[in-house]
């Protein structure tokens, strides 16, 4: 049972993935290597489709979720500034054991378009970018995002949309590329693309909302000074990944807009949902979605 101080929960549940980009943004408040000020963590750590879920169901006080699922409950929480998964370079892929790319991507842009795709989650953001480049790609099969790669190579699907780890290991399955949904946004919106973002239920006062952020943030500087410190605690929810694997990872999705969004990483996320608006995919939003 969680207690209360000054009215607020001096225990709050956080969510967050086993990916080694939320281990080492979270290892130094989670294992108390910071202060905290007077919090602590519930961990609930799952698959971000779930972690989405979660959220719709307003279970967790915090939580990472992806963006495109932020759009749907902007009502019960606010984006914080610090923790995020954006940037340049780090967007999910498509792909296929087809050989001829061409063939695929003319067969995702008919109207008679029936390929079918692997996705790691309806509201995943991975799966709004594949619906903005290619609107008539419908026959789409959610599964764990770690299943996907396999899952083409089996033929179960013609196509999978890959996320975290598995941009560094799809070629070693015999696995090609038919474009990097990334490239295709930052192509588009001149921005970053924002992946995954960590929320804040919104009823929490702003004291509590700011106190949460700065811990965040001081985690993530705690890990960027102190690189090794999370190494045990990364490793143990990441243990069929190597060593380069891991650090490909946290070097791709870990980074300046992990310690706060910024004015940039703020334009990026409205342009998402301002995309996600002209598609008719989510209707009006709360104004203030950014903790202040």
């Amino acid at each position: 049972m969680n207690l209360t101080i000054n009215n607020q929960q001096s225990i709050l549940t956080l969510g967050f993935s086993p990916c080694p980009n939320d281990c080492f943004i979270f290892d130094a408040m989670v294992n108390s290597k910071i202060d905290t000020e007077g919090l602590k963590f519930e961990v609930y750590m799952d698959d971000v489709e779930s972690l989405n879920q979660k959220a719709f169901d307003n279970k967790l006080d915090i939580t990472k979720l992806s963006y495109h699922a932020y759009a749907y409950i902007t009502k019960n929480y606010q984006l914080l500034n610090a923790g995020s998964a954006l940037g340049n370079g780090c967007g999910p892929l498509l792909v296929s054991m087809n050989e001829d790319t061409n063939y695929v991507i003319t067969n995702l842009k008919s109207k008679m378009a029936n390929l079918s795709i692997a996705i790691p989650g309806k509201f995943t953001t991975a799966n709004f970018l594949l619906a903005l480049a290619f609107p008539f790609a419908i026959n789409t099969v959610e599964m764990k995002f770690n299943d996907i790669e396999d899952a083409v190579v089996r033929g179960d699907v013609d196509a999978g949309l890959i996320i975290h780890e598995n941009r560094f290991t799809y070629e070693q399955k015999g696995l090609k590329k038919i474009i990097d949904l990334g490239e295709y946004w930052e192509t588009l919106a001149i921005a970053p693309i924002p992946l995954g973002g960590i929320v804040i239920k919104r009823n929490f006062s702003e004291e509590l909302k700011q106190k949460v952020n700065r811990i965040i943030r001081r985690s993530v500087e705690y890990a960027f000074a102190n690189p090794d410190s999370s190494k045990v605690y990364v490793k143990l929810h990441s243990q069929t990944m190597h060593d380069d694997v891991i650090k490909k990872h946290i070097d791709l999705y870990v980074n300046n807009y992990s310690l706060n969004l910024g004015e940039e990483g703020k334009r990026a996320v409205k342009l998402l949902f301002d995309k996600a608006q002209e598609l008719g995919v989510i209707e009006k939003m709360e104004d203030n979605i950014f903790v202040s």
